[in-house]
């Protein structure tokens, strides 16, 4: 959502009435830009062909990860794809529009150099009231923001370092205004940083911590971030600005296995230290835990299970391992991947041939790791007074969701979900024509 918010921002600032569509797309627009994903990817490529049969004079862009990775699929599909960032289109638009005309399946647009160069996401294209977290925050609405860009890690299964990985950041004094403006315009209580690594710079780090206190009304916040990068006194200082949730890779106890995949590994103690630490201040905590690489064993995965139940923290994801297209991992492992439906490639389900492991028995360890997680008294005492604002909901919602869960994915491990997601798109008019 958070790109599309931005591309929705930039085009009004180019002067085009633009609207926000799931599903059916209105055919009096000149443009529709598509950030496809793994699991609507074919519906995205449908509607791709689909507009162009049915608005040929308009031009259909592919921008995103997905896009940059598979662009053949997208050109096939009559579409030109936007390799970069697709904010470049605030000073590209018109070179990427004449080559579009001209017939050109891909252009590079490059990268954004300055990030406060941008207009503040648009969120009124959206029901921003309905937009919450519920793992994280305990006030709503919640919206998407970024303070910085790039990685300094090289994890060769991340899709996220394929467009653009040079690290750059936001002055402090704008996200504030942005937050500002956000509680103020939208009504916001809480926002999600969507930095893969918030807290690289710690001085900007206490600027914006600092300023949080001094907004219009006191919000939560939740930040997704490498353990090293926060030591206690940053904790303190951004729990004391509304911080309530951290998400962080934890992945595997095993740091032979991070290693082989470039996952640079955390001692031992300075996860059990970050944990507790964030525990006693109050803060959740959401560790992902990977699961299913070709070469593991019923053993190494109750190995995880069990190292995550010692670390306790406030949630676990366990994800089983997805090749994503376009990453190192993914050419790596090609001969043993077993489907190459994306519909499948959602981290629940199975994708790959494995040495000690079906397919069907991965599913089931998947589940059991779930169920063992978090039905444990040890859990749900250790938690409770941190969840406790919104624990009649979560009993409502996630344990039913993560036992419906078990049970889909136990009983049918690598046939496609019926249930589909919407195909998102943004459609964007010139100023002199009626919105759609």
């Amino acid at each position: 959502a958070l790109t599309y918010a931005y591309l929705a921002a930039i085009f009004r600032q180019l002067g085009h009435e633009v609207c926000y569509c799931e599903d059916h797309a209105p055919l009096d627009a000149d443009l529709y830009v598509f950030n496809p994903s793994l699991i609507t990817f074919d519906l995205e490529l449908e509607a791709i062909r689909e507009l162009r049969r049915n608005v040929p004079r308009a031009a259909v862009l592919g921008v995103g990860p997905l896009a940059h990775a598979v662009p053949d699929a997208i050109v096939d599909a009559g579409a030109t794809v936007v390799q970069g960032e697709p904010e470049m289109l605030l000073w590209k638009l018109d070179d990427v529009l004449n080559a579009a005309a001209n017939g050109a399946g891909i252009t590079d647009v490059g990268t954004v150099e300055n990030l406060d160069e941008l207009p503040f996401p648009d969120w009124s294209l959206f029901d921003y009231r309905q937009f919450r977290i519920g793992y994280d925050f305990s006030r709503f609405p919640t919206a998407l923001i970024q303070q910085s860009r790039g990685c300094a890690y090289r994890c060769n299964y991340c899709p996220y370092i394929l467009v653009e990985n040079r690290t750059r950041f936001r002055s402090p004094e704008s996200v504030l205004e942005e937050m500002r403006r956000g509680v103020v315009d939208f009504g916001f209580q809480s926002f999600k940083f969507r930095d893969p690594l918030f807290g690289l710079d710690r001085s900007r780090v206490r600027e914006l911590a600092e300023g949080m206190q001094r907004l219009p009304r006191r919000v939560q916040f939740s930040v997704e971030s490498h353990i090293n990068l926060l030591p206690p006194d940053t904790l303190v200082r951004l729990r004391d600005a509304g911080l309530t949730s951290i998400t962080v890779g934890i992945e595997r106890p095993d740091a032979d296995v991070l290693r082989r995949h470039k996952r640079a590994p955390i001692r031992d103690d300075r996860q059990r230290q970050f944990i507790q630490t964030c525990r006693q201040l109050g803060i959740r905590t959401v560790a992902g835990f990977m699961i299913g690489f070709p070469d593991d064993t019923a053993q190494s995965i109750r190995a995880v299970l069990r190292y995550a139940k010692e670390l306790n923290p406030t949630f676990a994801n366990f994800n089983i391992v997805t090749p994503y297209p376009g990453t190192e991992f993914f050419e790596e492992i090609k001969d043993r991947i077993a489907s190459f439906d994306f519909r499948h490639y959602n981290v629940y389900t199975p994708v790959l041939r494995y040495d000690r492991l079906t397919a069907e028995e991965l599913a089931a360890w998947h589940a059991k790791c779930f169920t063992r997680y978090y039905f444990r008294w040890d859990w749900f005492e250790t938690h409770a007074a941190v969840l406790w604002p919104s624990l009649a909901r979560l009993i409502r919602t996630f344990v039913p969701a993560v036992l419906t869960s078990c049970e889909d994915q136990t009983e049918s491990t690598v046939s496609a979900s019926k249930k589909t997601a919407p195909c998102r798109m943004t459609a964007a008019q010139s100023a002199d024509r009626r919105a759609a």
